[in-house]
């Protein structure tokens, strides 16, 4: 037998005995899980789907919120940190999931949830997101999503439109322009907030002269060469806690992160703001930016955007509009006067995970001069080079899934007159829950909602009279805290509805105070008056049970 022939025998046994080995078995597990669509795959992933979809149907047809679990038994489902040898089987998985995850995860899309800015999401969502994930285009650059870069751009302009609607010759020439950028979207508002700053900062310390910019010579050399004291952002006290984070990364520290007082209405104090602005122009303190905010995340309020426009402007400032949970009012005729001013802003937050009703990961941010973000472009000679169509040399992240496809879908598929309906439905079914609470004695309303978040309290009984006539005093708001606390504990882990609690300072006999408020978001379109209704009569109900709980433990105490 010629040497060539033994040696071909040999390999042929040597891939027999192979084919016997767990090695082997392995490598053809994995390698099927990587396999483009044949009859077997295709089977396979058929089954999958067919399993996952009863998943999916059960958990969306939800009315509960929450499992009964206690928490910390389910923490211990997940102490074992050893990663298993062997592939497994999706059977096996699925169950595991089922059980330990999918059963005890919080029922979002539940008409029922109206405590965060969470809530069900049109039906286009899921066979996009397969899509999407099966397509795992990287919109870091064109060689990575040659379609998905001016797809995402296209996107982005059609909010920059609605924004800040300029002339078709503007969206002309910088819509798919590369050295122009309206709008870049990353993972949510914190990312679209610090993208921002950063942009302001780069911008307002730039290079000049001999100077680099503060981009490459530092923040420290960069307002000793302006000749700034310090550097600070300007903005109300309920400012979302990205701007803390934006704060520390931009150098400034969160000392320079000045937080206005709020007035009544939850909107920044107009007075104490051009204060504050004329005490740092005295201090000789470098103000990066003023930023208004369009719907508080605490109680949904919007502050007086002209205003804070005009005090910007005269200031020479960058306007920063964070309207994270209040832009999409844009898309409404008969709410959008409530973001007058939004048009002037140098750049906006808008969260399409909130009111666009997209999957979580959509954040934007928006700029009004188009060559604003030049001033953060980074290069690399592998990715992103210098005049390039990639949307990565833009951008605080780098690698990124094509979520421009949901955004684009809701775009075109529930459309402006879509949006209107849902965010004009919102704040209806809003006010319908504030008129409820004001007309039952166990409730106190704490603010009028300015759109679809509004804030309450549970009075109880022995409080009623004087919470009706203002004459409640410290020790009686501490109670009533202590109380709503564990209401909205209770009521949480019942599982039966859900509304989330934050603090507010009130006026309490001539004096400020913070209480404990209940937190109602309406924008679930699910979302009707009648469960509205039942998350009030819910909460009734478990203050009833608290009450006569703490008269057992009161008799107890005293047997």
């Amino acid at each position: 037998m010629a040497l060539s022939q033994q040696r071909q025998k040999t390999q042929q046994n040597l891939f027999l005995e192979n084919e016997l080995t767990p090695q082997y078995e392995v490598a053809k597990g994995v390698m099927q899980l990587f396999a483009p669509s044949n009859n077997l795959i295709s089977s396979i992933e058929a089954k999958m789907g067919v399993q996952t979809d009863v998943l999916v149907d059960d958990f969306l047809s939800a009315i509960s919120t929450n499992s009964t679990i206690d928490f910390n038994t389910l923490v211990e489902t997940f102490s074992d940190s050893q990663v298993p040898i062997n592939p497994g089987n999706f059977d096996s998985y699925l169950d595991y999931l089922a059980n330990n995850v999918i059963n005890h995860s919080i029922h979002t899309s539940s008409p029922r949830f109206i405590g965060h800015m969470t809530s069900a999401l049109p039906c286009f969502v899921r066979p996009i997101a397969k899509l999407m994930t099966a397509m795992n285009q990287n919109v870091v650059k064109i060689e990575t999503a040659k379609a998905f870069s001016p797809y995402e751009r296209q996107a982005l302009a059609m909010m920059h439109r609605l924004i800040y609607n300029f002339s078709d010759e503007f969206y002309n020439e910088h819509i798919q322009n590369s050295q122009s950028t309206l709008g870049i979207l990353v993972s949510g508002g914190t990312a679209a907030n610090i993208i921002a700053l950063w942009c302001a900062r780069n911008k307002s310390l730039g290079a000049k002269n001999s100077f680099a910019g503060v981009e490459k010579e530092g923040l420290t050399v960069a307002l000793d060469y302006y000749g700034y004291q310090g550097a600070v952002i300007i903005g109300s006290e309920l400012m979302h806690y990205s701007f803390d984070k934006a704060a520390d990364l931009l150098g400034i520290g969160t000392h320079g992160l000045i937080k206005i007082p709020t007035n009544g209405d939850n909107q920044v104090d107009l007075p104490a703001l051009r204060q504050a602005v004329a005490d740092c122009q005295t201090k000789n303190l470098h103000i990066i930016a003023i930023v208004g905010v369009a719907g508080t995340t605490d109680s949904g309020n919007i502050d007086s955007l002209l205003d804070i426009a005009d005090i910007a402007q005269a200031a020479n400032v960058h306007f920063h509009v964070d309207a994270a949970w209040g832009g999409p009012l844009i898309f409404s005729e008969q709410h959008r006067q409530k973001l007058i001013g939004i048009e002037r802003a140098d750049s906006v937050t808008i969260d399409g995970h909130k009111q666009l009703y997209l999957p979580m990961g959509i954040g934007m941010v928006f700029m009004r001069e188009p060559h604003l973000a030049l001033s953060i472009e980074k290069n690399a000679s592998y990715t992103m080079r210098k005049g390039s169509f990639d949307l990565g040399k833009r951008a605080l992240e780098g690698s990124r899934a094509g979520m421009a496809l949901f955004l684009h879908a809701g775009l075109h598929l529930i459309g402006l007159k879509g949006y209107e309906f849902l965010i004009d439905a919102g704040i209806e079914k809003a006010q319908y829950m504030a008129d409820q609470i004001t007309a039952i004695p166990e409730f106190e309303l704490l603010s009028q909602p300015d759109i679809n978040l509004l804030l309450y309290r549970y009075i109880p009984e022995p409080f009623r009279e004087l919470a009706v006539k203002k004459q409640l005093t410290d020790t009686d708001n501490q109670q009533i805290n202590i109380f709503n606390e564990r209401l909205q504990k209770t009521q949480r882990q019942a599982g039966r509805t859900f509304i989330s609690r934050t603090t507010k300072r009130i006026n309490c006999l001539e004096k400020e105070i913070s209480v404990t408020a209940l937190r109602a978001v309406i924008a679930n379109p699910l979302t009707t008056k009648e469960d509205i209704d039942a998350v009030l009569n819910d909460q009734i109900q478990i203050a009833l049970d608290l009450s006569i709980s703490d008269s057992l433990e009161a008799t107890q105490s005293l047997a």
